[in-house]
This record gives structure tokens, C-alpha cells and sequence, in this order.
């Protein structure tokens, strides 16, 4: 236990130990909005951050659910799945921070725990054991849509509010990579013989 320090300026002791009893209220709870001046009506900015952290939710889980992929799968194909699970992942991580960056921007308070992510996510949950990789493919490929259907429903709604930064971010950042990694995904489960007889 370190000495008791003097004080400084008539303020508490200085200390080398860690301040590990920090306590204070919350100042921003989940789903209030600060208001940063952007330009953007209250209410659409609360729809926004609503539309944006179903997504972000979702998102994490589908990382969640790559990584849990990338270590595994098996079979004839596991090495080039484990590296594309893998590139998946990382691009859902670069999702998950655009659009926590973008609720932010917005002024609300962007799901930020796993536990809290699990009770907002509409994907269904996989089982705790390993899979047949065909089915680790189409329940990832059930997730992407699930996703890419919120993420539409986001487009119309930023469109009508004229929320463009969010519009653009789930048009541009958002959309485009989840149909690259569909196609990518799909090409895995067509029934097409290695070599023909």
C-alpha cells in the first residue's frame, strides 16, 4: 500500500495507486439524444439512431458469428473458409465501428456491450456447438438478410427524413458489403461437381 501523499493546491492527495472507486451518475442514458447542432430535426434524428442501432446490433452478432465460424469450420474447404470467415469478419468490425460512429455523430448513445447487443438482435441465435459447414453458410447467409432487409427499410426512412449522412452511410458503407460478402458466401453452397465424369 503506497504512503498517504500531501495534498496538493488544497485538493485530495496525489497518489501513484489507481482510483479504482469512480462513481457517478450516468450522463447520457440509452436512447436519449444530445443535441449537436447538425441541421437535422429532433425526430429524425431519434428515428435514425433507433434504425441504425437495430442494425449495429445485429452487426455484432453476425462478427460474433464469423469469428465463431472462422475457428470451427472443418472439412476440404476449410482453409479457404477460415480465411474468408476471417476477411468477413474484419469487414463486419469496420460496419460495427461506421455505424457507432454514426449514431454518435447524431447525438444518441450507440450499443456499445454484447449482452446489450444479444437483446436488441432479431438474428437467431446459433447453437454453442460446431456445425456442418453447409450449415454454418446458410445460417450466416439468413443473418445477411435479415440485415440487408433493415438496412433497406433505413434507406427509405433516412431518405423521407432527408438524414443523408446516415442514408449514405447505410447505402455506401453498409449495403454494398453485405451483398459483396452474400455473393461470396452463395458461391459455397452451389451443388456443382469438383470434376466432371
Amino acid at each position: 500500500m503506497a504512503k498517504s501523499a500531501t495534498l496538493t493546491n488544497g485538493r485530495r492527495p496525489v497518489s501513484p495507486d489507481p482510483v479504482m472507486d469512480a462513481k457517478a451518475p450516468t450522463l447520457q442514458a440509452f436512447g436519449e439524444l444530445r443535441s449537436l447542432p447538425i441541421a437535422l430535426p429532433a425526430k429524425a434524428k431519434t428515428s435514425s439512431c433507433t434504425l441504425l442501432n437495430e442494425i449495429l446490433a445485429d452487426s455484432m452478432i453476425l462478427y460474433a458469428l464469423y469469428k465463431k465460424h472462422h475457428w470451427l469450420v472443418a472439412g476440404p474447404t476449410f482453409y479457404q473458409l477460415h480465411l474468408l470467415f476471417d476477411k468477413h469478419a474484419e469487414e463486419q468490425l469496420a460496419i460495427i465501428d461506421v455505424l457507432a460512429e454514426r449514431v454518435q455523430s447524431l447525438g444518441g448513445i450507440a450499443v456499445g456491450d454484447p449482452r446489450h447487443a444479444a437483446e436488441l438482435t432479431t438474428i437467431e441465435r446459433a447453437p454453442d456447438g460446431a456445425e456442418e459447414v453447409s450449415v454454418m453458410i446458410d445460417r450466416t447467409l439468413r443473418a445477411h438478410e435479415t440485415i440487408i432487409g433493415k438496412v433497406r427499410k433505413g434507406i427509405k426512412t433516412t431518405e423521407t427524413s432527408e438524414d443523408w449522412g446516415s442514408n449514405d452511410v447505410l447505402m455506401g458503407d453498409v449495403l454494398r458489403v453485405h451483398e459483396l460478402q452474400v455473393w461470396f458466401l452463395s458461391e459455397h453452397v452451389v451443388d456443382v461437381p469438383v470434376i466432371r465424369d
